[in-house]
């Protein structure tokens, strides 16, 4: 009967052991540290084609180690594009600052007036963890100004671009 007991308490180890490696291969209970925040943004909701929207963000990463601000742009009748910011080494533990995206890249940009994108902004460390998104919706209008950011908050500095060329749902005209 001890041999059976000991047999089981054997097996009941082995299997805790292949669990507990299990789980912190596939990252399941082992933390990789904490997520970037972004702590707080600003985008104008309105921009006139050909102009170039700046993306206000203050981020952090208590472990000190941001690599990429990933942007995401959704365009209704063409589809996403993403891009990758690379984060300079000074910026990795926190910043202040925007990121940009040029619309006068756009193939006839004028032909994006009267029409709408979404951009969502996301900051990846290196060890594979995600900020919640922010998600800024942009429509736009010949007629309007760039609304800037609230005074004192942001930092006027260029983290970098957002490298997507942005196209029209009707091609050129």
């Amino acid at each position: 009967m001890s041999k059976i007991l000991l047999a089981s308490f054997a097996l009941l180890f082995l299997g805790s052991a292949c669990a507990g490696l299990q789980s912190s291969e596939s990252g399941g209970s082992v933390s990789k540290g904490e997520p970037p925040v972004i702590i707080q943004s600003f985008a104008s909701k309105q921009l006139a084609a050909g102009d170039t929207w700046k993306i206000f963000l203050i981020a952090s990463d208590a472990d000190g180690n941001m690599k990429h601000i990933v942007s995401t742009v959704s365009q209704p009748g063409v589809g996403e594009s993403v891009s990758y910011t690379r984060i300079k080494r000074e910026d990795e533990r926190e910043f202040s600052g925007y990121i940009y995206l040029n619309t006068f890249d756009a193939p006839n940009y004028s032909a994006l007036n009267s029409t709408t994108l979404t951009l969502t902004v996301q900051i990846k460390d290196t060890a594979g963890n995600i900020s919640k998104p922010q998600v800024f919706p942009l429509s736009f209008n010949a007629t309007v100004t760039q609304e800037p950011p609230p005074p004192g908050v942001f930092k006027e500095k260029d983290v970098g671009a957002i490298l997507i060329t942005l196209r029209t749902p009707f091609g050129r005209r």
